[in-house]
């Protein structure tokens, strides 16, 4: 089987999720399908947007929601992406500086001690800070990222409105310490390693991690334009194969402390390697002095299915029936036969079973349950999708699309299916499709 071309230009951000991309390179699986990848590093998402949609990259690390997005026309101009793979899941934390996290500790002390912590304590320090007639400014990574999603989920879940109760920003990832030291940004949600940094540099308290809040969270994936996909099979294929092995070689233990070696060189990711280390290794800390549990796992790149792109996991992003398209089953069939080709176990469905007591995952994947969450909702009844979701005190209120900026209301099916909703990603049920919240409370 002759590949189409051996040369390719791959684009990613200077983060830790790029590892797969990083290490097929530095330990030769490029190499050994006969591709020769020049790993371009870009200063932005928003450059990988561009870069992809207009050729001048073959594929890039991307933000999960983004071939969807770009898809749809939501984000610039229209074009036919798509994602045949994951690349990783969980990865990012959200640091707030010290100074307000002092102040949210005085406001709320029983809050602040709590883990998984709620944005409860910043609910009360918010309505001071507007009642002098000031908002506090939260930077994400890009409109349409998981980072957002659960930035303002998290807000949502205390009753904050984060297009109304402050602003929220786009910042690049590199960027984040460095306002958040310059005193421009109150907060932020970001991936490793550079939330990490805020807490090295005695600057900023994580307030908490996304494997806290959903504990198999989707994060990046490695994304194409359909156009290079259909005229180049064979080296997708190629390109697919040594990213998974490279994935199923970030996540063994062994070589977690190599990984951080690799990734902190100048050529990618450029950050001390003992914080470039924290979310690969051990039990990340919250803020100096203060470490976090050792039994969560911050980041993943191959367990659980985590290479496999999911259907379920499109309920997260802007209208994923109309984005998917047709074609897209076709592409997630090809992953299960390039997994299959050098040995390694796929999911038999194409969307995930995420609930407690129940397999997940299918065939030999075998994993933790999630983790129970802020965002836990009621089961839904009628209308499906549901309309509320539980809140701290256990009542429940309506459901807003917090998501997506512009949007208010979850009033119809077709609307609220574009809500991202952590805690109830969908699952097969007979051959309907409908969707049950996992995480429903006893």
């Amino acid at each position: 089987m002759s590949l189409e071309r051996t040369e390719l230009r791959l684009g990613f951000i200077a983060l830790n999720d790029c590892a797969p991309l990083v290490i097929a390179r530095e330990k030769g699986f490029f190499e050994a399908e006969g591709l020769s990848v020049d790993l371009s590093r870009e200063a932005s998402w928003a450059n990988i947007r561009d870069k992809v949609a207009m050729g001048a990259l073959d594929g890039a690390h991307m933000l999960g929601p983004m071939p969807l997005a770009v898809r749809l026309g939501v984000c610039g101009e229209p074009a036919k992406m798509i994602a045949p793979m994951s690349l990783n899941l969980n990865g990012s934390a959200s640091p707030f500086p010290r100074p307000w996290a002092t102040r949210m500790r005085a406001a709320d002390p029983e809050g602040m001690s709590a883990r998984p912590r709620t944005a409860r304590p910043l609910a009360k320090v918010i309505a001071a800070r507007k009642a002098q007639g000031a908002l506090l400014t939260f930077a994400v990574v890009f409109p349409f990222s998981v980072h957002n999603y659960e930035l303002r989920y998290w807000l949502a879940e205390a009753g904050i409105d984060p297009d109304r109760d402050l602003r929220v920003v786009v910042t690049p990832p590199a960027r984040m310490t460095a306002r958040l030291t310059a005193g421009d940004l109150d907060g932020f949600c970001v991936g490793a390693p550079w939330n990490a940094q805020a807490v090295a540099d005695g600057r900023g308290e994580i307030m908490a991690y996304a494997a806290e809040l959903w504990r198999v969270g989707p994060d990046k994936v490695f994304g194409v334009t359909e156009a290079v996909a259909d005229a180049n099979p064979n080296t997708l294929g190629a390109v697919l194969r040594s990213l998974l092995r490279a994935a199923a070689w970030c996540d063994a233990p062994g070589h977690r402390a190599e990984l951080a070696a690799i990734l902190s060189h100048p050529r990618y990711v450029d950050a001390p390697e003992e914080v470039v280390a924290r979310s690969l290794t051990g039990a990340p800390p919250y803020a100096p002095g203060e470490a976090g549990p050792d039994d969560q796992d911050y980041i993943i790149y191959h367990r659980y299915a985590a290479n496999f792109p999911w259907r379920s996991h499109a309920v997260w992003y802007p209208d994923p029936d109309a984005a998917l398209g047709p074609d897209t089953r076709g592409h997630r069939h090809g992953r299960r036969r390039r997994g299959r080709s050098i040995g390694r176990s796929v999911p038999g469905g194409r969307r995930g079973s995420w609930g407690r007591r129940r397999r997940w995952w299918t065939r030999r994947w075998r994993g933790c349950t999630p983790r129970r969450g802020p965002w836990t909702r009621p089961r839904p009844r009628s209308p499906w999708p549901p309309t509320c979701f539980s809140t701290a005190d256990g009542s429940t209120r309506p459901s807003r699309n917090a998501m997506r900026p512009g949007s208010r209301s979850a009033d119809s099916a077709a609307e609220a299916v574009r809500t991202p909703i952590p805690c109830a990603v969908q699952r097969e049920q007979s051959h309907n499709q409908r969707a049950e919240c996992p995480n429903r409370p006893a």
